[in-house]
């Protein structure tokens, strides 16, 4: 699967609207937890393997590369991948969404209690 580009039809869009672009992207396998584990600290594409529950390498390479490609990932020698500027903004950008589905979850959770 090629890298989706600003300007290009993607998956849901074919006009390819910049956040329809980052949403494919952010919406292929494991590009979220890749983004999570990598949050605090440079990892080393082993240790970030291990920290994602052992994903393929393969597919750990292709999505390293694609966010490589992106410019959301950079490597950085000896210490590993970490998160570019724009990767740190982008995560930023996301923790309003997490936060909010946290506090969803413990709405539906209280909800599922009081049926």
């Amino acid at each position: 699967m090629a890298l989706p580009k600003p300007g290009t039809p993607v998956r849901g869009s074919r006009t390819g609207r910049p956040i329809m672009v980052l949403l494919d992207l952010l919406g292929r396998r494991w590009v979220l937890r890749i983004l999570w584990e990598l949050r605090e600290e440079p990892l080393t594409f082993r240790a970030l393997r291990e920290h994602c529950d052992d994903l393929s390498p393969t597919v750990l390479n292709q999505r390293l590369r694609e966010l490589r490609d992106a410019d959301i990932v950079v490597l950085e020698e000896p210490g590993g991948y970490t998160l570019s500027g724009q990767g740190r903004q982008l995560l930023a950008s996301l923790m309003p969404l997490h936060q909010w589905a946290e506090q969803w979850q413990k709405k539906q959770l209280a909800k599922a209690r009081g049926k």
